[in-house]
């Protein structure tokens, strides 16, 4: 603590305009999730339709962290930030103006711009982290405005379950009211956010309010790099990003728990929309948790000296065991075994993503962050998209069949991966800003 008094802190001002972002981006992608058994009753979709509005989301997500990522690192990540959660809120609002008659259609359009401008939230967080802090703390940092994605999943049941209902009683009689306003919050929360970035953001070494002793804080573990761009075509052959873009592959997980938990807490154990609330409330604190607690045992071992290498790679092995009971899911007859259980598993996979992100930034240079993250994000949205097309197909045959299934790779699916990027990344030794590697 002396220490932090002695440099300043204004880079947690920042970090916390970052944890703003991401628990909007969270809260708008939530919603539909959430509202998902009682959509899919009010319009009238299969599950089979679900499933493909969601891979429009998935898709047109890949396609923006391919875009996201390259448009973040050449406007810059003021710039690149505003673009991003401008673009997301303006289609998470347009959700609203879908009517029955065209639900299929309207969602399809709102979901594939939602996803898109949501692609921007982590290339450019990522890039930020490494900006405004040093390797030793960025485990950490990420690992807090990572936990900001189960702050907005934490909210939007409780938003829900207090404003949307169905008139006449119970699911499938008379109306669904409100369902619409949930979407419109966010606007309102973007503007305010874009608001105190304009007010807030500049790069460190050009910031008036930051002291000398931070800036050299946060330049400590860093080389200087020029302000030239890396093309696209350079960063994209690295083993390097194919070993972080493997690690991605995991996000079919949590869009899993996103998109189908609550009609699997609704098929198997009857849970309504507004008993929702409860079991993701503990589901995602649990995941906070995990997300603080992975970023911060990392940058533990590595401040008794640990190098980068054994302290990231063993973080993410007990992550990867953290895990390995959520295959036990399908299994059980208890709604709140099966909570406890998602919830081990939502934490593991939270504090596994504060760590993988920090990989990019402990070998890649400032200036390719924001790309390496958009392609391998670009990859775990595709392997959620085709997660969803198998599950959607099975779920309309034999829901407990594809649960089944599906938790058993939820579980298992990261000790595996962790196995290969140990193959393609045995070191992690960092690159230069011409993307050599450098001599130890």
């Amino acid at each position: 603590m002396t220490e932090t008094k002695k440099i300043g802190n204004y880079r947690y001002r920042i970090l916390a305009l970052l944890m703003f972002a991401t628990t909007i981006n969270y809260f708008d992608r939530s919603l539909m999730g959430i509202m998902s058994p009682d959509l899919i009753e009010w319009f009238g979709w299969t599950k089979k339709d679900y499933a493909y509005i969601v891979m429009i989301f998935q898709a047109f997500y890949a396609i923006g962290l391919i875009s996201m990522g390259g448009i973040i690192d050449k406007l810059g990540t003021k710039k690149g930030y505003i673009l991003a959660i401008g673009t997301w809120s303006v289609f998470g609002m347009l959700h609203a103006a879908v009517g029955r008659g065209f639900s299929f259609i309207g969602f399809a359009i709102a979901r594939a711009g939602l996803g898109f401008g949501e692609a921007g939230n982590f290339p450019a967080a990522i890039k930020t982290t490494a900006e405004w802090f040093p390797k030793k703390d960025r485990a950490f940092a990420t690992g807090l405005f990572n936990a900001a994605t189960s702050l907005g999943a934490i909210a939007a049941p409780f938003v829900i379950g207090g404003i949307v209902f169905w008139t006449g009683g119970d699911k499938g009689m008379g109306e669904l009211k409100n369902w619409q306003i949930p979407f419109l919050i966010t606007g309102g929360l973007s503007a305010l956010w874009v608001f105190l970035w304009l007010r807030t953001y500049k790069k460190p070494e050009k910031h008036p309010k930051l002291s000398k002793e931070e800036l050299e804080y946060i330049n400590s573990d860093s080389t200087e790099e020029s302000d030239a761009k890396l093309s696209w075509a350079k960063v994209f052959p690295k083993r390097q990003t194919w070993a972080f873009s493997l690690a991605k592959i995991t996000d079919a997980v949590w869009w899993f728990y996103l998109f189908w938990g609550a009609i699997f807490l609704s098929e198997n154990f009857g849970v309504k929309i507004k008993e929702m609330g409860l079991p993701f409330l503990v589901i995602y604190l649990i995941a906070d948790a995990g997300s603080i607690f992975g970023g911060w045992l990392s940058g533990s071992f590595m401040r008794k000296g640990w190098p980068v290498n054994k302290a990231r790679k063993l973080t993410l092995l007990i992550c990867a065991i953290i895990i390995l009971p959520v295959c036990f899911v399908a299994f059980t007859e208890s709604k709140w075994v099966a909570i406890v259980l998602i919830s081990l598993g939502a934490a593991g996979h939270q504090a596994w993503s504060a760590n993988i992100f920090t990989l990019v930034s402990d070998v890649f240079p400032k200036k390719a962050t924001a790309s390496v993250v958009g392609i391998g994000g670009m990859v775990g949205a595709l392997a959620g998209l085709v997660s969803n097309l198998i599950l959607g197909s099975v779920l309309d045959e034999a829901s407990k069949t594809g649960f089944f299934w599906a938790f058993l790779v939820a579980g298992s699916l990261y000790i595996i991966i962790l196995g290969l990027v140990h193959l393609l990344m045995p070191k992690m030794t960092p690159m230069d800003e011409n993307l050599n590697l450098i001599k130890e």
